[in-house]
Formats: structure tokens, C-alpha cells, sequence
């Protein structure tokens, strides 16, 4: 496969690459043309990362369960729109809540592009929902984010990988700072397979810190696509050891 396939390939492929501030890869999509995904996760947790880091019983336990729906357009063919919505469902030791997360918006400038290699840059602003809008905070905590997020990618020839680091400034939670990669691996025409990470600090000395690791295989069946994965907590602070199934449906349009 030469350089110009594999980048048309491996634009699709990235838009795989979703972080939990819903961030799509650094390649974008073509003018006129885009992608929406609905993605299913079930984390739950019998444990928590206390201050030291050390894993502690967590009382109760507690689960997350979050729908969202994820769209990207081209406006041009280096300005991507995107946007993202959720449901959540939660339970912990002393509450059940269910109700909207986080809405965001957000424009995502493809700065350098050549043969194998990309750059972008995001800028987004999300609107806090009833539900929890940071892992380490309450449902209801926190009222609106702004982000700068950098995203960098290089494509090989069955394969990409996809480096981001961002600066998230909220009103009603600590700041944050952002780190996440993904790497995919094209086995055949139909099928990937995908890890990544998801890392990040809020400001503060004792602040929380978190570590996820993720892999999947997607299954492609023409502009749809299908993600199986498994996700859990690797390391953190003030988190919970979360682990559960994630799943994804998505379509080109």
C-alpha cells in the first residue's frame, strides 16, 4: 500500500482514536464529508486509588454507564466540526443518578499534513450536564470547559499512531492537563486492532491523577464499523479502579 493510500485509509482509522474529552484523530475528514459514532461504555469499580496511589476497597462499589453519540464534518478539508452529547447512568455508596453529561463543541484546525505525517489543533467548549461532569467529582459538579488540545499523528503501512496532549480550563472543577495515544494495527481490509491510553492531572497538590488503558478490535462492514473493547484503570490518584466493556457504532456519511 503507497503513502497516499495508506493516509486515505488511515484518516478513517483514526477517527477511531476518541479520548474522553471525545477528541477524534489528527487526520481530517474530507470537505462535505463526516462521521457519527454511538458508543456504549459499562465501567464499574470495587476498588479506589486513594492519595498515596494505593488501591483501597472502594464501600459499595459504584458504576458508570455512559451513551453518547460523537459527530465530526469537514467544513473544509483542513476545518473539522465536532460535537458530543451523553446519557449517564451512575450508582455509587450513596446515590443513583441518571441524566445528561456534558455537552460539547468544538473546531479542529489540521495545521500540517504530508505522506505520513499530521498536526492539528483543537479548541472546544463544553457545557456541564446533571451528571458527572469529571470522574473524581459528584454528579452536578462543575458548569462549563474550555480546551486547547494538540494532536499529532504518523501513519506506517498497516498501521497509525496518534499522540495528543491538552490544557482544559473549568469553571466549577479544578484545570486539568491531558495526555492520550493510540495505536492501530490494520490487519486485513475488515479488521483492527487498537490500544490506547488516557492519562491526566487536576491542578492541585492533591489533585486527582489517572491512568486507563484501552484495547479493541474493529470490525468494518462498508461506512459502518464496529469497536469491542475492554477498558481499565491502570494508575491514579483520587479515582476510582474502574474496569468495564466499551462498545462502538459508527457510520461515514
Amino acid at each position: 500500500m503507497g503513502g497516499r493510500g495508506s493516509i486515505g485509509l488511515l484518516a478513517g482509522l483514526a477517527a477511531l482514536a476518541l479520548t474522553h474529552a471525545a477528541q477524534a484523530g489528527a487526520w481530517s475528514p474530507p470537505k462535505g464529508q463526516g462521521e457519527v459514532i454511538v458508543k456504549y461504555e459499562n465501567i464499574r469499580a470495587e476498588e479506589f486509588y486513594a492519595a498515596d496511589g494505593d488501591r483501597v476497597d472502594l464501600p459499595g462499589g459504584r458504576r458508570d454507564i455512559v451513551a453518547s453519540v460523537f459527530v465530526e464534518y469537514g467544513l473544509t478539508n483542513r476545518l473539522t466540526l465536532q460535537a458530543k452529547g451523553e446519557w449517564q447512568d451512575g450508582r455509587d455508596e450513596f446515590l443513583d443518578y441518571q441524566g445528561l453529561g456534558p455537552i460539547e463543541l468544538g473546531v479542529r484546525w489540521q495545521a500540517y499534513r504530508d505522506d505520513r505525517n499530521v498536526a492539528a489543533v483543537y479548541v472546544g467548549y463544553a457545557e456541564g450536564g446533571a451528571g458527572r461532569n469529571a470522574g473524581y467529582a459528584p454528579p452536578g459538579a462543575g458548569d462549563s470547559d474550555w480546551e486547547v488540545r494538540l494532536l499529532a499523528g504518523r501513519s506506517f503501512e498497516r498501521a497509525f499512531v496518534d499522540l495528543q496532549a491538552a490544557r482544559r480550563w473549568r469553571d466549577g472543577l479544578p484545570d486539568e492537563v491531558r495526555a492520550d495515544a493510540t495505536a492501530g494495527v490494520h490487519i486485513n481490509r475488515d479488521w483492527m486492532v487498537m490500544v490506547q491510553a488516557f492519562g491526566g492531572a487536576a491542578d492541585g497538590d492533591g489533585g486527582a491523577r489517572w491512568l486507563s488503558l484501552e484495547g479493541s478490535v474493529v470490525r468494518q462492514f462498508g461506512d459502518w464499523r464496529l469497536q469491542a473493547g475492554w477498558r481499565h484503570a491502570a494508575a491514579g490518584r483520587e479515582i476510582p479502579a474502574g474496569r468495564g466493556p466499551v462498545i462502538g457504532i459508527w457510520r461515514r456519511f
